[in-house]
């Protein structure tokens, strides 16, 4: 039985609670919170739970073999130190940490003490993105020509992080995790609407080593909530709206076909291709069961995690390299790759 503590009480921490305490072979031990009326709730939900002020009192907890760390990023990195140097397997909030020196300090504590750091990129985690990557892994979409997104609402406005550390964050996920392609080079252009609060909206480019390109749109001040997403291949096209109730993902027999002429083969002629629709069926749990029941087959089998630290500095790097084209009007920041991964070109 895993003995997991959970540190945050606020928006996540609940959620974390729930799936935890009903994932086979997992047991929620202790929850720590700040605040004593979160504490009085999880009491209220759990009695068997047991509740702490002290997060220290929980990371030096020696009946515990994990910790969920729930709590603002600012925090994230040294929570997640502490829980690692007390061989305690680390589930942390995204994203994984403030910057990417953190974030390679993490990944080399976790390696050297033999401990599984995973990042809750929740989404790679729903039937939906599931299907996407088996589909652009199978060939079924082909050649990837562009990945569109708009991931839009009215709220919740953060003071620690803008809003591409916020939302943007879940499609460079997704896209890390789907696409095969490596990122080349990020432009982000924003603005912030409140004095000396982080940009409230953006918009970021990236560009990969192929033909691909992705336009992520991201924004805390829309009248509408949207999460669509648009997949574009040589061979078929996804259409991605997580607000869909049931048909989720939709895949479209829709493209072009480029005929050359043989007479004058500097000239090629196009002819559009439009086939069927089919919306495939999907595993409709709840995206962090999933997650957590994946967290627990790491530990217990000591595989990697699809979203472990790698794949959580590798969402970093390009945040941070969109923070910096952010704060230059858009200028292209390049990314580059060593043997140890994605770097600041």
């Amino acid at each position: 039985m895993l003995r997991i503590g959970i540190v945050g009480y606020g928006y996540w921490g609940p959620n974390l609670v729930r799936n935890f305490s009903t994932t086979q072979g997992a047991e929620v031990k202790i929850v720590a919170d700040l605040d004593p009326a979160r504490l009085a709730r999880v009491k209220q939900l759990n009695p068997a739970i047991e509740v702490t002020a002290d997060i220290q009192d929980l990371l030096a907890n020696p009946d515990l073999d994990a910790v969920a760390i729930a709590t603002p990023v600012s925090t994230h990195y040294e929570l997640a130190l502490q829980a690692l140097r007390a061989n305690k397997h680390v589930f942390v909030e995204k994203p994984i940490a403030e910057n990417s020196e953190q974030t390679e300090h993490l990944i080399e504590e976790a390696e050297k003490r033999d401990l599984v750091l995973h990042v809750d990129h929740t989404f790679i985690y729903t039937g939906a993105v599931r299907k996407m990557r088996d589909l652009v892994r199978d060939g079924e979409i082909g050649d990837i020509y562009y990945y569109d997104s708009t991931r839009v609402n009215l709220g919740l406005f953060q003071s620690d992080v803008n809003v591409m550390w916020d939302l943007a964050v879940h499609d460079l996920s997704i896209m890390d995790y789907v696409l095969p392609s490596k990122v080349t080079a990020v432009s982000a252009s924003g603005v912030s609407h409140l004095k000396g609060q982080p940009a409230n909206v953006a918009y970021l480019t990236v560009f990969f080593e192929d033909n691909c390109i992705a336009h992520l749109h991201v924004n805390w001040l829309s009248p509408v909530k949207l999460r669509k997403t648009l997949l574009g291949g040589s061979r078929k096209m996804i259409v991605y709206d997580d607000l869909e109730p049931s048909e989720k993902i939709k895949i479209y027999d829709k493209g072009i076909t480029l005929h050359e002429d043989k007479e004058k083969a500097y000239q090629q002629r196009v002819a559009y291709r439009s086939g069927d629709m089919l919306a495939p069926e999907l595993d409709i749990r709840e995206a962090l069961q999933v997650e957590a029941e994946q967290f627990l087959r790491c530990i217990n089998e000591n595989i990697a995690s699809p979203s472990n630290g790698q794949a959580g500095l590798r969402v970093l790097r390009i945040l941070e390299a969109a923070t910096v084209s952010l704060s230059e009007r858009g200028r292209p920041v390049k990314l580059g790759w060593n043997g140890r991964g994605m770097k600041v070109a």
